[in-house]
Protein backbone atom coordinates (compact mmCIF):
# COMPACT_ATOMS: atom_id res chain seq x y z
CA UNK A 1 0.00 0.00 0.00
CA UNK A 2 1.40 3.37 -1.06
CA UNK A 3 1.74 6.07 1.58
CA UNK A 4 0.87 9.65 0.65
CA UNK A 5 1.39 12.72 2.79
CA UNK A 6 -0.34 15.99 2.04
CA UNK A 7 1.63 18.47 4.09
CA UNK A 8 0.71 22.13 4.23
CA UNK A 9 0.89 25.37 6.13
CA UNK A 10 -2.15 27.65 6.11
CA UNK A 11 -2.74 30.88 7.99
CA UNK A 12 -6.09 31.99 6.55
CA UNK A 13 -7.42 28.59 5.46
CA UNK A 14 -7.01 28.89 1.67
CA UNK A 15 -4.03 26.54 1.44
CA UNK A 16 -5.79 24.13 3.80
CA UNK A 17 -8.79 24.03 1.45
CA UNK A 18 -6.43 23.35 -1.45
CA UNK A 19 -4.88 20.52 0.59
CA UNK A 20 -8.32 18.99 1.12
CA UNK A 21 -8.93 18.98 -2.65
CA UNK A 22 -5.49 17.47 -3.22
CA UNK A 23 -6.51 14.70 -0.79
CA UNK A 24 -9.80 14.16 -2.68
CA UNK A 25 -7.80 13.69 -5.86
CA UNK A 26 -5.39 11.25 -4.23
CA UNK A 27 -8.35 9.20 -3.00
CA UNK A 28 -9.45 8.68 -6.63
CA UNK A 29 -6.68 6.09 -6.93
CA UNK A 30 -7.54 3.18 -4.61
CA UNK A 31 -5.11 1.39 -2.35
CA UNK A 32 -3.25 4.20 -0.59
CA UNK A 33 -2.82 5.26 3.00
CA UNK A 34 -3.20 9.06 3.01
CA UNK A 35 -2.36 11.57 5.73
CA UNK A 36 -3.44 15.22 5.61
CA UNK A 37 -1.35 17.23 8.07
CA UNK A 38 -0.36 20.82 8.70
CA UNK A 39 3.29 21.48 9.51
CA UNK A 40 2.08 22.24 13.04
CA UNK A 41 0.80 18.64 13.38
CA UNK A 42 3.41 16.78 11.34
CA UNK A 43 6.73 15.37 12.47
CA UNK A 44 9.92 14.25 10.84
CA UNK A 45 8.59 10.68 11.06
CA UNK A 46 5.80 11.60 8.62
CA UNK A 47 8.43 12.48 6.01
CA UNK A 48 10.18 9.15 6.55
CA UNK A 49 6.81 7.31 6.47
CA UNK A 50 5.53 8.60 3.13
CA UNK A 51 6.31 7.42 -0.39
CA UNK A 52 5.08 10.67 -1.89
CA UNK A 53 4.26 14.14 -0.60
CA UNK A 54 2.15 17.02 -1.88
CA UNK A 55 3.60 20.10 -0.25
CA UNK A 56 1.54 23.29 0.10
CA UNK A 57 2.29 26.78 1.30
CA UNK A 58 0.77 30.21 0.93
CA UNK A 59 2.90 32.71 -0.94
CA UNK A 60 4.48 35.28 1.33
CA UNK A 61 6.69 37.93 -0.26
CA UNK A 62 6.92 35.76 -3.37
CA UNK A 63 8.14 32.64 -1.59
CA UNK A 64 7.43 29.90 0.97
CA UNK A 65 5.96 30.65 4.39
CA UNK A 66 8.56 30.69 7.16
CA UNK A 67 6.68 27.93 9.02
CA UNK A 68 7.07 25.54 6.07
CA UNK A 69 10.74 26.38 5.60
CA UNK A 70 11.39 25.90 9.34
CA UNK A 71 9.69 22.50 9.25
CA UNK A 72 12.10 21.33 6.53
CA UNK A 73 15.11 22.91 8.22
CA UNK A 74 14.27 20.72 11.22
CA UNK A 75 14.13 17.64 8.95
CA UNK A 76 17.84 17.69 8.14
CA UNK A 77 18.46 14.57 10.31
CA UNK A 78 16.67 12.49 7.62
CA UNK A 79 18.52 14.11 4.74
CA UNK A 80 19.88 11.28 2.53
CA UNK A 81 17.39 8.86 4.16
CA UNK A 82 14.37 10.00 2.13
CA UNK A 83 16.10 10.09 -1.25
CA UNK A 84 13.91 8.91 -4.14
CA UNK A 85 10.49 9.75 -2.73
CA UNK A 86 8.00 11.53 -5.00
CA UNK A 87 6.85 15.11 -4.53
CA UNK A 88 4.69 17.88 -5.93
CA UNK A 89 3.57 21.30 -4.74
CA UNK A 90 0.68 23.71 -4.43
CA UNK A 91 0.34 27.31 -3.32
CA UNK A 92 -2.25 29.97 -2.63
CA UNK A 93 -1.55 33.65 -3.21
CA UNK A 94 -3.35 36.91 -2.49
CA UNK A 95 -4.00 37.64 -6.18
CA UNK A 96 -2.98 36.40 -9.62
CA UNK A 97 0.63 37.31 -10.26
CA UNK A 98 1.37 37.16 -6.53
CA UNK A 99 4.22 34.66 -6.83
CA UNK A 100 2.60 31.22 -6.46
CA UNK A 101 4.69 29.79 -9.31
CA UNK A 102 7.80 30.95 -7.46
CA UNK A 103 6.51 29.40 -4.25
CA UNK A 104 5.82 26.07 -5.99
CA UNK A 105 9.31 26.15 -7.45
CA UNK A 106 10.77 26.93 -4.01
CA UNK A 107 8.80 24.02 -2.50
CA UNK A 108 10.09 21.78 -5.29
CA UNK A 109 13.66 22.93 -4.63
CA UNK A 110 13.27 22.13 -0.93
CA UNK A 111 12.14 18.61 -1.84
CA UNK A 112 14.91 18.25 -4.42
CA UNK A 113 17.46 19.07 -1.72
CA UNK A 114 16.19 16.02 0.15
CA UNK A 115 16.34 13.87 -2.99
CA UNK A 116 12.63 13.89 -3.82
CA UNK A 117 11.69 13.34 -7.44
CA UNK A 118 9.39 16.27 -8.16
CA UNK A 119 6.93 16.65 -11.01
CA UNK A 120 4.45 19.03 -12.57
CA UNK A 121 1.37 18.26 -14.61
CA UNK A 122 1.43 18.74 -18.36
CA UNK A 123 -2.28 18.43 -19.08
CA UNK A 124 -4.79 21.24 -18.77
CA UNK A 125 -7.64 21.11 -16.28
CA UNK A 126 -9.52 23.89 -18.08
CA UNK A 127 -8.96 26.37 -20.91
CA UNK A 128 -5.62 28.07 -20.22
CA UNK A 129 -5.45 26.55 -16.73
CA UNK A 130 -2.57 24.24 -15.86
CA UNK A 131 -0.58 22.94 -12.92
CA UNK A 132 2.78 22.79 -14.69
CA UNK A 133 4.73 23.81 -11.58
CA UNK A 134 2.05 22.77 -9.14
CA UNK A 135 -1.53 23.75 -8.35
CA UNK A 136 -1.88 27.49 -7.81
CA UNK A 137 -4.73 29.58 -6.55
CA UNK A 138 -5.53 33.23 -5.85
CA UNK A 139 -7.45 33.18 -2.59
CA UNK A 140 -9.89 30.39 -1.78
CA UNK A 141 -10.53 27.73 -4.44
CA UNK A 142 -14.12 28.32 -5.51
CA UNK A 143 -14.37 27.64 -9.26
CA UNK A 144 -14.45 24.07 -10.54
CA UNK A 145 -11.19 24.54 -12.47
CA UNK A 146 -9.49 25.71 -9.28
CA UNK A 147 -10.68 22.69 -7.35
CA UNK A 148 -9.90 20.41 -10.31
CA UNK A 149 -6.29 21.59 -10.47
CA UNK A 150 -5.79 20.57 -6.84
CA UNK A 151 -7.56 17.25 -7.35
CA UNK A 152 -5.56 16.53 -10.50
CA UNK A 153 -2.35 17.14 -8.56
CA UNK A 154 -3.40 14.71 -5.80
CA UNK A 155 -4.54 12.11 -8.30
CA UNK A 156 -1.28 12.35 -10.26
CA UNK A 157 0.74 11.93 -7.08
CA UNK A 158 -1.29 8.83 -6.20
CA UNK A 159 -0.88 7.49 -9.76
CA UNK A 160 2.91 7.93 -9.66
CA UNK A 161 3.12 6.32 -6.21
CA UNK A 162 1.04 3.40 -7.54
CA UNK A 163 3.26 3.04 -10.62
CA UNK A 164 6.74 3.64 -9.21
CA UNK A 165 6.43 2.48 -5.61
CA UNK A 166 3.89 -0.33 -5.91
CA UNK A 167 4.58 -1.44 -9.50
CA UNK A 168 0.94 -0.95 -10.54
CA UNK A 169 1.48 -0.08 -14.19
CA UNK A 170 -2.27 -0.08 -14.79
CA UNK A 171 -2.42 3.24 -12.89
CA UNK A 172 -0.02 5.06 -15.26
CA UNK A 173 -1.72 8.37 -16.16
CA UNK A 174 -0.98 7.96 -19.87
CA UNK A 175 -2.76 4.59 -20.15
CA UNK A 176 -6.08 6.23 -20.99
CA UNK A 177 -4.50 8.23 -23.83
CA UNK A 178 -2.75 5.18 -25.26
CA UNK A 179 -5.95 3.16 -25.09
CA UNK A 180 -7.75 5.82 -27.15
CA UNK A 181 -4.81 6.20 -29.58
CA UNK A 182 -2.94 2.86 -29.83
CA UNK A 183 -0.97 4.07 -32.87
CA UNK A 184 0.51 7.03 -30.94
CA UNK A 185 3.76 6.62 -29.06
CA UNK A 186 3.74 10.05 -27.42
CA UNK A 187 1.19 12.41 -25.96
CA UNK A 188 -0.12 15.14 -28.27
CA UNK A 189 0.87 18.72 -27.51
CA UNK A 190 -2.07 20.89 -26.50
CA UNK A 191 -2.13 24.56 -27.46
Amino acid sequence: MGKILILYYSKDGNTRKMAEYVMQGAKQVPGHDIRLLSVNEASIEDIVWCDGVALGSPTYLGTVAAEMKKFWEDCTPVWMKVDGKLGCSFSSQGGWGGGAELTCQALNIIMMNFGFLVFGITDYVAHQYTAHYGAMQAGEPRLEKEKDACMRLGRRLAEWVAVYVEGRGDQHPLNEHYQRHPDKKTMPVKH
